[in-house]
Formats: C-alpha cells, structure tokens, sequence
C-alpha cells in the first residue's frame, strides 16, 4: 500500500510544485492546500508536510497529532532554528526538513517517518536534545513549586497567566479583592519571588502554551 501526504503550505506553488514532484513517486499519493483546515485533516493522510510558518500552524499540528491519530506531521521551514523545533517536536511533529533539502532527502525523511521513524537536522540535534532537557527540567520545577500551592492559589495562578487583573479574579472566583492580594502574597512567598510582575512573567511561561507563527 503506498502513502497519502498532504503538503500544506502558505505559498501555493511551492505546494503544487512539491506534490507534484512527490507525486513522480510511484509509493506517494499526495495533494497540495493552502491552508490547514478540517477538511484536510479528515482526509486521514498518513503524513502530512506542514509549513511551520502558517498561522495556526502549532495548534493544526497538535490536533492532528492527538495519540489516537494515524497522520504524522513533517514540519517545513526555511530555517532550523533550534527552539522552534523544539517547539514543532512539543506539538508533536516527527521530523523538520528545510525547503532548501533536496528531494532525495525530503523522500528519505518522508519514507521514513511514515514507518514511525523521526528526524532532525543534523546540525541541529545536539541543541535539539539539550533543550529538551532543559524543558523538561523546567516542567519538572514548575511540578514541585505547583505542588506547594493550594487549589485556589493555582486558580488566582491561572487567572493571572490570562492576564486578568485583581479586582477580576476576585469577581470570577467569588472572593474579595483583600483575599486575592493574599493569595497573591502567598504564591510569591512560596515561589520565591518579589513582585506580581515576576509571578505573571513565570506563569505565562509554565502555564501558557508556546503557538508560533
């Protein structure tokens, strides 16, 4: 049985141009779109090559990419830069070939990550599995500092991730505004740090999901 691949890229005649090429295969089947829809994404291709640089292009790859699903995502981009293949890896694409690889390889990277396989740029994976590490030591902080907070502390937390100010998370959680600042108070004590400002800055970056482009 052959692969279905579905190129998904902002510049059309570079997508009509790669599918048609990818299509000389006689083991691909494969279509070219715009712009990620639902539609595209209930075609049930095995692989879908997705320009990382389309608005909303993170978001389509983690729903594409639920545990359940068949498709594999192979992120496509004019650079390598090494957290944003971080970033496409965490939304969980399989592989990062730039526009400027050749076909043989792109073929290889395809073949391969329809068997399940991965890739990275060379050059790129000693940083790519550093950060990695480093990412995954930080959510192993975020973990233990979260543990030392109480279930309403968490939510004035997550309030504050969203940016909302006192008065409203006193409003949406029912509380007074006084009880909100000690709230507050209270998570700076245990996060060890000094002002709100320091409390939304390391939110935003446990809580908030990176998007990209």
């Amino acid at each position: 049985m052959g692969i279905t691949a579905v190129v998904i890229d902002e510049e059309r005649t570079f997508a009509d141009a790669l599918a048609i090429r990818l299509n000389a295969e006689a083991d691909l089947e494969v279509v070219a779109a715009a712009r990620p829809t639902a539609a595209i994404a209930g075609r049930c291709a095995d692989v879908i090559l997705l320009d990382v640089d389309l608005a909303g292009s993170l978001r389509f790859c983690r729903a594409v990419c639920e545990p359940s699903a068949q498709t594999r995502v192979i992120m496509l981009s004019h650079s390598s830069e090494s957290a944003r293949i971080v970033t496409a890896i965490e939304a969980g694409a399989r592989a990062w070939v730039r526009k400027d690889s050749s076909i043989q390889q792109l073929l290889r990277v395809l073949r391969g990550v329809a068997r399940g396989d991965t890739w990275l740029p060379p050059a790129e994976t000693g940083n790519v599995l550093s950060l990695l590490v480093r990412q995954q030591d930080r959510r192993k902080d975020c973990e233990r500092m979260l543990a030392l907070l109480t279930p309403r502390e968490r939510q004035v937390l997550a309030c504050l991730a969203e940016g909302t100010g006192r008065r409203q998370i006193a409003e949406r959680l029912n509380l007074t505004v006084n009880t909100v600042r000690t709230h507050l108070q209270n998570i700076m004590a245990k996060l060890g740090v000094h002002s709100a400002l320091e409390v939304v800055a390391l939110t935003r970056a446990w809580l908030v999901p990176p998007d990209g482009p």
